[in-house]
Order: C-alpha cells, then sequence, then structure tokens
C-alpha cells in the first residue's frame, strides 16, 4: 500500500506531460497554419525572404564594406558566409520576441485550462525551428549555385540546434515571465534585438573585426550568438568539425540561459494571473 501513492504520482507526472506535449503540438500547428494562411506563396517565403536578405547584404556589403573581397571568406564563400549568419540569427531574433508576448497573448487559455505556463514560451521557439527547417532549404540552394558540396560534418547540426534551442527556451521563459510584469519590455526588446544584429558578425567577417576598437572586439567575441554562428559556419562553410572550445562555449552559454530563465520563470509564475 506504501507504493501506491508514488505510483499515482508517477501517473499524474506521465498525464502531466503527455498534455504538454499535445498542447505543444496543437499550438505550433495553430501558429503554422495562422503564420500562411494568406500568404499566396505560404512556406515558400521561409525560402525567399533569406535568399533575398542574402542578396541585398551581399551587395550592400560586400561593395560598400568590401566584405569577402580580402581574407578568408573570398567572394564565392561570401553569399554562404551571410546566409548561414542571417538565419542562425533569425531563430534566436523570431523566437524570442514572439515567446516574450506568448503568456499575456494566452491570457484567456491560462484562465480556463490547467497547463503548465512555460509551454507557451517554449512552443514559440519550436515553432521557429519549425521556420529554420524551411530557411536551410534556401542555404541547400546556396551550397547548390556556388557548388559546394555537402559533408559529414553536418552531423553536428542537431547538437548547434539543440543549444541554440536551449539558449533561446531560457530567454524566452525569461522574456515572457518580465513582460507579465513590465510591458515596455516588448518595446525594449526590439531595441536590444536591433543593437545585437550590429554586435554580431552576421555580415562582419573576422579580417573586419579585428579591425575595429579592442572594445567593439570584445563585444564582438563576448557576444553568445557569435559563438552559434561560429559553430554553423565551421560545419556549414568551412566544413569542419566544431572547434572543442566553440562547442563549450554554446554550450556554456544554452546551460546558464535557460537556467538564469527558469528561475525568474518559476519565481513569478505564480503571480502571472493578477497581472494578464
Amino acid at each position: 500500500m506504501a507504493d501506491i501513492p508514488t505510483t499515482l504520482k508517477a501517473t499524474h507526472a506521465k498525464n502531466d506531460l503527455q498534455k504538454d506535449i499535445y498542447i505543444l503540438k496543437q499550438l505550433v500547428t495553430r501558429d503554422f497554419k495562422r503564420k500562411y494562411r494568406r500568404s499566396v506563396l505560404g512556406v515558400v517565403w521561409s525560402v525567399l525572404n533569406p535568399l533575398l536578405m542574402m542578396i541585398v547584404m551581399a551587395v550592400v556589403f560586400s561593395t560598400i564594406f568590401a566584405q569577402g573581397r580580402n581574407g578568408s571568406v573570398t567572394p564565392e564563400l561570401y553569399p554562404l558566409y551571410l546566409i548561414i549568419g542571417n538565419v542562425t540569427f533569425t531563430v534566436m531574433s523570431d523566437s524570442t520576441s514572439q515567446a516574450l508576448m506568448s503568456i499575456i497573448d494566452n491570457s484567456s487559455l491560462l484562465k480556463k485550462v490547467k497547463v503548465h505556463r512555460f509551454v507557451f514560451p517554449v512552443q514559440k521557439v519550436l515553432f521557429s525551428l519549425v521556420n529554420f527547417g524551411f530557411s536551410l532549404i534556401a542555404v541547400a540552394l546556396v551550397m547548390l549555385w556556388f557548388r559546394i558540396m555537402p559533408t559529414w560534418h553536418l552531423i553536428w547540426l542537431p547538437v548547434c540546434l539543440a543549444l541554440l534551442m536551449v539558449f533561446c527556451m531560457g530567454l524566452g521563459l525569461m522574456l515572457s515571465a518580465l513582460t507579465v510584469f513590465f510591458r515596455d519590455i516588448m518595446h525594449l526588446w526590439s531595441v536590444v534585438i536591433t543593437a545585437w544584429t550590429y554586435f554580431t558578425p552576421i555580415f562582419w567577417t573576422d579580417d573586419y573585426i579585428h579591425a575595429m576598437p579592442s572594445v567593439v572586439q570584445v563585444l564582438m567575441y563576448g557576444n553568445p550568438m557569435y559563438n552559434f554562428l561560429n559553430f554553423m559556419r565551421q560545419i556549414f562553410l568551412w566544413q569542419t568539425n566544431p572547434e572543442p572550445v566553440t562547442v563549450a562555449l554554446c554550450a556554456g552559454w544554452a546551460i546558464v540561459m535557460f537556467l538564469i530563465g527558469y528561475l525568474i520563470f518559476h519565481k513569478l509564475e505564480h503571480r502571472f494571473i493578477l497581472y494578464i
């Protein structure tokens, strides 16, 4: 008889997990249908958008700022360098920008249905992963155009994506919790993302960064997204195994950010109902 409470707890935990997974699937499906519902090209835009952005940035930064003309990134490799950086940064930008409003946007559901609140910001991150899958088609097209054959080093891709998702989930949990109490965060975050974009080497090459003032270099290399972009470029562009220090830094940022986000979310979530 002493084991019955333990068995009941295990059953409840299993049921809760199954319910959370079901809700996650439903929310991701809902967002997918909502995003492409009235779009003529539908999911094709997820392929065209990074391609068009790559073309614009390649023209601007290869002509005005001379990126990709000299150094390690040749003109043939620079478009791939750009698109890999762009789609990787977009995962973080889109997932966090959507996650910060996830609790407020689902306030009516939270008041009616008993569900773990972390499901909503996590769902936004998972939905960004779905969009990233379509963006990889654009990356593949660029590789095909420039006759760059993929190598076995791409087996590292799931590792990079898993670490990036954990990092984004931590950010999303933190932002979604704080936005419930401080609505100004939704406006400030767009400014942060803009600044973060320019302090991330999406279009800057390492040769250009080395010529920057030391303070700017510290901001560039101390940027968490620098490590994730570097990870992606090593396996796609340079076609090598990621450097151990790169993997370690990505894992470190992912763990630290997730712990911070989880602790803040867990501390504040019980008061959400009073503010939504």
